[in-house]
């Protein structure tokens, strides 16, 4: 922006007074004609916040947007682009955000059609539009200042904006040099590829990696000076002005601005000091998981001889379709991992209480549920896929089931899981987890009497089900087929491997 021009915005602005007041009883909106035949700039106001709310909702979206592994700034217009086109299905649309501060950005125009949802800051905003094109100024740059019309928006407002490929344009706020924010938007590229774009912009956009600062172009610096010189005189320009509550310009009008201007910076400052944080749930699928008896052939049934004290098992189906072709054993590899990395929130904070009281008692202790506590221990005799820590383990000869066995021994009880996934007939894959307890002392039993009905209906469930959406999640979003940890050399099909006694950091 020109010194001139930077001038010009921080005098305070003076409008001529409206000539005409269109009342609404649904969205206030402006349609302007292009003056060269193209689209029209479409305004339209939907809402108005709580006072200062405008400038909070900003603030707390361009600290997001810095964030973003496609964060860009330049051209006084940090962006990020949060939805590439998908060209292998037809769709040539992309999505960004971008934020312009105070002091607007520059005049500029992209060569495809624009549309976007805005928040405008707690003092409103300045939107600039002349529809004059290339050819048009080419014969006469005055041109764009015949075609320029300004929108004014309320502060504190959600907006919409479309208008045409070759729409010059420049948002400000309308206040400029103050404290708050000129707007945040969510703009969509209807068609990235569309307009006429040099070979390197268009190889860029064909390869999915254009930005908005490589899809524009600024005013060039002749016109620029001409419309810094108008810009000296604001009632020269025509104007627009949307509202809702109140007519623009009016008493009530002017107060209701003053007031979203104070409360913004108090609300502004305040906002600033609470910590940026974003979260994302999902519920699995929607899979179910069931409960029943531990299977008659499960390699658990080899565990732990003598009188048992506790046992259920879990399971839950997947679909082949979901897993994406993968074999059990690859399965079993992202499962294990699952209940390492995806620990239901839940158990963790039982875990975290459970470490605290027993602690004077001398139990081992684990931030993993005890289930799969073992997957965290140094010392096991065996590691599945070359990595994962394991008691023993089992593959049937046609690789269709894979079983493996977590646990520990403590002083007051010892615990295998046996943790499975077998392929059906019907092409499902069935994961399963079997747990299986036997006491040492009465300290034992008398624990087992108060968890048992938490671990059987919450821990266990719960702790297959996020295991199996961390595995089905990496399975899905593999850039390739894996090849699978297939069973080692040294095991011996059909059989367990390895012993079954010490291991493991924690226990029940």
């Amino acid at each position: 922006m020109s010194a001139l021009a930077a001038d010009a915005l921080r005098r305070p602005a003076t409008r001529a007074a409206f000539t005409a007041l269109r009342p609404s009883a649904t969205f206030p909106s402006v349609r302007l004609p292009s003056h060269c035949g193209g689209l029209p700039v479409e305004v339209t106001l939907i809402a108005q916040f709580a006072p200062g709310q405008g400038d909070v909702v900003i603030g707390d979206a361009l600290r997001r947007q810095q964030a973003h592994p496609a964060f860009v700034d330049a051209l006084d217009e940090p962006s990020a682009r949060i939805g590439g086109m998908d060209l292998a299905h037809g769709d040539t649309s992309s999505l960004y955000t971008f934020g312009v501060g105070a002091g607007g950005h520059p005049v500029h125009r992209h060569a495809g059609n624009r549309v976007f949802t805005a928040v405008s800051g707690s003092a409103g905003a300045h939107l600039r539009f002349s529809t004059a094109s290339q050819a048009q100024i080419d014969a006469d740059p005055r041109a764009f200042l015949d075609a320029l019309h300004v929108v004014d928006v309320p502060p504190d407002c959600l907006f919409s904006v479309r208008f045409g490929g070759g729409t010059w344009h420049q948002f400000i706020a309308a206040r400029p040099g103050g404290p708050h924010p000129t707007l945040f938007a969510l703009s969509c590229h209807p068609d990235e590829t569309a307009g006429v774009l040099d070979a390197a912009t268009r190889a860029r956009v064909v390869g999915n990696t254009a930005d908005i600062p490589a899809l524009t172009e600024c005013l060039p610096p002749h016109v620029q000076a001409l419309l810094d010189h108008a810009l000296r005189d604001a009632d020269s320009i025509a104007t627009t002005a949307l509202s809702l509550h109140a007519p623009p310009a009016s008493v009530a009008a002017r107060c209701c601005s003053a007031l979203r201007g104070a409360v913004g910076r108090l609300r502004g400052r305040v906002a600033v000091q609470r910590a940026i944080a974003g979260f994302r749930a999902d519920n699995g699928g929607g899979r179910r998981v069931t409960t029943g008896a531990v299977d008659a052939d499960a390699l658990l049934q080899t565990q732990l001889a003598g009188p048992i004290a506790h046992e259920d098992q879990v399971s839950l189906r997947l679909g082949d379709a979901v897993c994406r072709g993968a074999t059990p054993a690859q399965v079993m590899d992202a499962l294990l991992t699952g209940f390492v990395e995806n620990p239901p929130d839940g158990v963790s904070r039982l875990m975290a209480l459970r470490n605290v009281l027993v602690r004077p008692a001398g139990l081992r202790r684990s931030p993993l549920g005890c289930p799969a506590s073992s997957l965290l221990s140094g010392d096991a005799p065996l590691r599945f896929a070359g990595r994962h820590p394991v008691l023993a383990e089992r593959c049937s000869r046609d690789g269709r089931r894979v079983e493996v066995i977590l646990g520990a021994d403590d002083r007051h009880l010892a615990f295998r899981t046996c943790i499975g996934v077998r392929a059906s007939a019907d092409g499902t894959l069935v994961c399963t987890m079997a747990t299986r307890v036997r006491t040492r002392n009465l300290f034992g039993r008398l624990y087992m009497a108060a968890i048992g009905g938490v671990h059987r209906r919450y821990v266990a469930p719960a702790m297959l089900r996020h295991a199996v959406d961390h595995a089905v999640q990496a399975l899905q979003h593999r850039d390739a087929p894996v090849t699978g940890p297939a069973p080692a050399s040294s095991r011996a099909h059909g059989h367990a491997i390895g012993g079954v006694g010490v291991a493991a950091q924690s226990m029940n």
